[in-house]
């Protein structure tokens, strides 16, 4: 049975805030070996001082983008923009986070959010005796579906990807290509009893132990699909007009050869 609550009593999370033992001292003795913890990646950010000045968000999102996917402006003239950032995330606005921030600033997410959930698992692990594993999760989009759902960003101690490929289906067929994103679906069930205004930034997943396992297994930065891969790395009218670009050029260059 899987049982999913989030943690009270967590204060409002400043910079060099020691996020271990917060979070130790709300989950009391709760804990127990084989929970998951999912902590919000904005807590995360606070506690290692990735807020910032910043008057024009649009200036963050750019100096955290890699690569433009998409930009959209809508009639009112609000510009929407789908990058990769530098972890290789992509969403809309890489990231770069205003709400629940002081006027001025924008929080950037964490520099690492893999090695920030080893250091909580490890450092929960030390102070309770306990074997946990750890998922820092951040709110995206997803391509073809409205509305928003939370993902894992970073994870400790956590199996992030169920690997099925070569078992059986229950009529016997063998399974070829699934692999659940167990990471992302811990995350958005964490989500469900965190909310997003509720001041819970931290929820327990009890019931699935087998995912716990040694602090170096590989992290959420697994689960991002590389370029090689990527049947989408465009979006549809930046790829019409890169290839139309592209053959303006060729049509020219033939024309001068």
């Amino acid at each position: 049975m899987l049982q999913v609550w989030a943690l009270e009593g967590i204060p409002e999370i400043s910079a060099g805030d020691d996020l271990v033992t917060l979070i130790a001292d709300a989950a009391s003795d709760g804990l127990a070996d084989g929970d998951i913890l999912v902590v919000t990646s904005k807590i995360v950010s606070k506690a290692e001082g990735r807020m910032i000045r910043a008057d024009d968000r649009e200036e963050a999102i750019t100096a955290e983008t890699v690569r433009l996917v998409a930009s959209r402006t809508s009639a009112s003239g609000h510009v929407t923009r789908i990058v990769e950032n530098r972890l290789g995330i992509v969403s809309a606005a890489a990231g770069v986070d205003a709400s629940n921030t002081p006027h001025g600033t924008v929080l950037l997410l964490p520099v690492d959010p893999d090695a920030s959930a080893r250091a909580l698992a490890a450092g929960l692990r030390d102070r309770l005796g306990v074997r946990v594993g750890v998922i820092v999760s951040d709110t995206l989009g997803r391509a073809w579906r409205e509305g928003q759902t939370d993902h894992a960003i970073g994870a400790g101690g956590v199996t992030v990807m169920e690997d099925l490929r070569g078992q059986t289906d229950a009529e016997g067929r063998p399974l070829v290509v699934t692999m659940p994103c167990v990471a992302d679906e811990l995350a958005a069930a964490a989500d469900l009893v965190k909310g997003k205004a509720s001041r819970r930034p931290v929820a327990v997943v009890r019931g699935r132990a087998d995912l716990v396992g040694a602090l170096d297994l590989p992290g959420a930065r697994s689960i991002v699909r590389p370029a090689e891969r990527d049947f989408f790395r465009l979006g549809a009218d930046e790829a019409h007009a890169q290839g139309y670009a592209a053959g303006l050029a060729a049509a020219a260059a033939a024309a001068r050869g």
